[in-house]
């Protein structure tokens, strides 16, 4: 998978989707933002925990979107690799599959493309 092509397909999905539901677009990213800016935890963190959630729901497009968002916020490989060992040793074999695929997206999205 391309995760930079994914990221950029799966935005434009949403984009769409929002222009039928702009209430709802609206409200989530009220949350999303309240959620961020707010609460003792720094956004790298919350982060990192949006990874795990993802990788246990087995969501893609959240790995990819949060990905780019712990790049943004400081988070490095070894940081990753070590939530990514948690997150394994709660979930077993599918978080090891779903961990995978976002060192996968770290990889792919930490390098230019060319």
């Amino acid at each position: 998978m391309d995760w930079k092509d994914h990221n950029r397909d799966m935005r434009a999905k949403i984009r769409e989707m929002n222009k039928l539901i702009p209430e709802t677009a609206a409200g989530f990213g009220t949350l999303s933002k309240a959620v961020k800016d707010n609460g003792v935890l720094d956004v790298k963190t919350k982060e990192f925990l949006a990874i795990a959630i993802a990788i246990s729901d087995h969501c893609e497009p959240c790995i990819g979107f949060h990905i780019e968002a712990l790049k943004r916020n400081g988070g490095t490989r070894e940081e990753l690799a070590d939530v990514l060992a948690m997150n394994i040793q709660m979930g077993g074999g599918p978080a090891l599959m779903y961990a995978a695929k976002a060192l996968e997206a770290w990889d792919q999205l930490a390098t230019p493309k060319a």
